[in-house]
């Protein structure tokens, strides 16, 4: 069985020839936030998984075996709830307000312009179709928003790119 101990962000330096050679293998995300778990990759090998606790793997992400060789996670398509704003009488701030909703609750959510995703739950998916929200069930990849505060809040560039700076 061969062991991955390292992880690397999505095209993080790497070519993409490489990433294009690399194994891979599908993961849901109740494996993905997981730092310890045992999958088989696209070319059959045993793979042992581990990383630091706390650590969230995300598709996209490679991991890095002790031989040196990379496999590229993919998030798997698995059971989602997609809700969107009604067609008829809703406004896309209602998902604004689901969000807020679904967030007192904990509830990880992958949010999209126009959708969010969340696992299933048919007392959630009630409590957003009351709030007059479109619920569908699906199967897609989830890739929940990541903490804030933590570093799996992953953020496409630098904290004073914009000019973030409060320091007064």
């Amino acid at each position: 069985m061969l062991t991955a101990t390292k992880l690397l962000p999505p095209g993080h330096g790497l070519a993409p020839v490489l990433l294009k050679r690399a194994a891979t293998i599908e993961l849901d995300w109740d494996v993905r936030q997981k730092s310890r778990f045992d999958a088989i990759d696209s070319q059959g090998r045993a793979l042992g998984v581990f990383l630091p606790r706390g650590t969230v793997v995300r598709g996209g992400d490679v991991l890095v075996a002790e031989d040196g060789s990379m496999v590229r996670v993919i998030a798997a398509p698995q059971p989602v709830l997609v809700i969107t704003p009604c067609s008829e009488h809703g406004s896309p701030f209602d998902l604004v307000r689901a969000a807020y909703h679904l967030g007192n609750r904990h509830v990880p959510i992958e949010l999209k312009p126009d959708h969010l995703k969340i696992e299933p739950d048919h007392v959630l998916a009630a409590m957003l179709r009351a709030m007059h929200l479109t619920v569908k069930e699906a199967d897609a990849a989830f890739e929940p928003e990541g903490g804030a505060y933590g570093p799996q809040g992953r953020h496409a560039h630098g904290h004073d790119e914009h000019g973030h700076d409060h320091h007064h």
